[in-house]
């Protein structure tokens, strides 16, 4: 792995207000306290949540690595998310604020919210639709994605949420995977002023799923579709007329609540099985924590639903918490680019919880746009989906938090379910790190064999302990699940990510394992190359892959994103390995160059380099569905 040196890094300290009303005060206290008794810790945040039963035991490790939390306790994920809520202030509070691209808007109350989610529980057990049953989501970030989640859950189904992006051939592999027996899906959608036809899209992939019985319409855009009278249902049609109230279903803390599959991009996707209780526990927790909710607050995370940070911090996440989530549908940038800034004013953001690559573009857009709104609101940020280079940043801590909000950098994983490595509000910040681990999370970072490499150097990164919202097993799979996780280095959790520490034991994310490069024997990772682009002040981001090279092994290929107005020179191209080489040292020797207006990327803001590897060398791009 590639030797690190990370100097003269600047603390950002928390200010007075944040330390005032922050939940944590005791940062290095609780660190200590937790990481001598996870276990327990553990078992006192589980007191958050509600239990129709309390468990038996709180951590059962007798079945390795088919980890259990919570056993023989009897709980509900949506129960949680909800239903404890009516009856009480929160049930009168807003609890979904959606705008789209067009301006359209709607506004649910938590008690509103619980009513839909009845009606549609009650509709789809009209359906046949039964616990342990699956249902397949392919719709966008609408609310009826958060109603068909809250609704399957509670009446004990598996929801298998697919991402609104993909093809009609990725979508089928999912159905068939999950064996799901309903879809619900979207007339269509609205992504930079053009009409996206999901419905035409859910009928090739079904086509070819004999299991489907029934596909549930959700009528969104208005466009005229196909509807198949013996097959095809309106989401509206259901829903009429049927009763406000629905029975939840008692579940066993371990039963699974939703699959969700992975990208899949070398390989046959994963479904990744998270349950009812330990899932509600740790995200319940960590969005507590890590944004310091008091209960009032307008939460807005940018993923997408069809992601697991759609999941967690979308819609089971600020609703267990009882606050308010925004959710839109669209680009950030449609119809001007300070469209973002302009719905955090609106609608009063207090938590801004987004992705570097979203954070690249704004920049690339200057730095006039942010400052042409009232974002007062805003009291922490955050970001989540790949490593933030460090320029970035320190543009997000300045702009957009005015040097008052604390920057909540977040790694975590699908197969986690929940923050894993994270600072806290009351933390001292490293600009470009994530910190250190949750309370009650230990990680480190090891070589091949499992030993501790030295602070600076980079090697895996591993997880040493269990936590309640790991994943389960790979449905259907769970040899797979076994040999991917639990056999690559013994006796931990094998990420799949490479990282370093620093001699404060602060943790830095490198990529993944396969974003790795070997140039003449060296290992440097892209996350570290591109973050090392960026320190020029005429970057945006740029994207690098390794190209064969006879000697070397490998040659590093960049391409490169400028600032608006800044222009292509050879002189420039100098520039910026000159700056490669002072960041990272001689080791890191780039050869070609290319400028670019754009890097492939998904909705959720990871970069394709597989794309862009592929289009050099002549090969097949695979599915490309997922590309904004």
């Amino acid at each position: 792995m590639t030797e690190v040196l990370v100097q003269n890094q600047k603390l950002y300290q928390p200010s007075r207000a944040i330390l005032k009303t922050a939940r944590v005060k005791d940062y290095q206290g609780m660190l200590k306290k937790a990481r001598r008794n996870p276990v327990k810790f553990w078992a006192e945040a589980a007191n958050d949540i509600h239990w129709f039963k309390k468990w038996d035991k709180v951590f059962d490790d007798s079945h390795k690595p088919f980890y259990q939390w919570f056993a023989g306790a009897k709980t509900n994920l949506a129960y949680n998310a909800l239903d404890r809520h009516i009856g009480t202030p929160v049930a009168n509070k807003t609890a979904i604020f959606w705008e789209d691209e067009s301006g359209r808007s709607r506004r649910y109350s938590y008690l509103e919210l619980y009513h839909e989610v009845n009606q549609l529980v009650n509709g789809l057990k009209k359906l046949g639709v039964k616990k342990g049953d699956r249902v397949a989501v392919y719709l966008p970030n609408i609310p009826e994605t958060a109603i068909a989640l809250l609704a399957c859950a509670k009446l004990g189904a598996i929801h298998s949420v697919v991402y609104a992006g993909y093809s009609a051939k990725a979508l089928e592999e999912r159905i068939k995977d999950a064996k799901a027996k309903i879809l619900v899906t979207a007339d269509g959608s609205f992504r930079r002023g053009k009409v996206v036809d999901l419905k035409s899209i859910a009928d090739r992939a079904v086509k070819n799923c004999p299991r489907v019985k029934k596909v549930v319409v959700v009528k969104n855009n208005g466009q005229k579709i196909k509807f198949n009278r013996r097959r095809d249902i309106w989401y509206h049609e259901l829903i009429k007329n049927q009763p406000v109230e629905a029975k939840c279903a008692v579940m066993s803390a371990e039963d699974p609540a939703f699959v969700l599959y992975t990208s899949g991009t070398t390989s046959k996707p994963k479904g990744v099985i998270h349950v009812h209780g330990g899932y509600a526990v740790q995200v319940l927790r960590t969005i507590k924590w890590v944004f310091d909710l008091r209960g009032n607050e307008v939460f807005w995370c940018t993923a997408d639903p069809g992601w697991i940070t759609g999941h967690s911090y979308i819609i089971y996440g600020p609703l267990m918490a009882g606050i308010t989530t925004l959710m839109y549908e669209g680009v950030p940038d449609v119809p001007r680019p300070d469209r973002i800034w302009r719905l955090v004013e609106k609608y009063k953001v207090n938590v801004l919880y987004t992705a570097p690559t979203l954070i690249r573009l704004m920049m690339k857009y200057g730095n006039a746009w942010p400052q042409k709104h009232q974002m007062k609101s805003l009291r922490i940020l955050g970001s989540v989906g790949e490593p933030i280079n460090p320029a970035a940043w320190k543009w997000f801590h300045k702009y957009v938090g005015k040097n008052r909000c604390p920057i909540m950098d977040t790694w975590w994983q699908t197969e986690t379910g929940a923050q894993m490595i994270t600072p806290l509000p009351c933390a001292p910040l490293k600009a470009g790190s994530t910190g250190k681990p949750f309370p009650g999370i230990v990680a480190d970072v090891v070589d091949k064999k499992g030993k501790p490499v030295p602070y600076g150097k980079g090697g895996y990164l591993v997880i040493k302990n269990q936590w309640p919202s790991m994943i389960r097993t790979i449905f259907n799979n769970p040899e797979r699940y076994v040999k991917t996780y639990w056999q690559k280095i013994k006796a931990v959790y094998f990420t799949g990510d490479v990282a370093f520490k620093d001699k404060d034991g602060y943790y830095w994310i490198q990529g993944r394992t396969d974003d790795v490069l070997k140039i003449a024997g060296h290992r440097l990772g892209t996350a570290e190359i591109e973050s090392a682009f960026a320190h020029h002040p005429a970057v945006v981001e740029a994207a690098v892959i390794g190209l064969p090279d006879p000697v070397k092994g490998e040659s590093i290929k960049a391409f490169v994103v400028l600032k608006q107005g800044i222009k292509p020179s050879d002189k420039l191209q100098e520039e910026l390995r000159h700056t490669v080489r002072q960041t990272i040292g001689p080791v890191a020797v780039i050869g070609a160059i290319a400028f670019t207006d754009k890097l492939p990327k998904t909705r959720s803001g990871k970069i394709m380099r597989r794309v862009l590897k592929a289009k050099e060398l002549g090969l097949p791009l695979g599915d490309t569905s997922a590309l904004i």
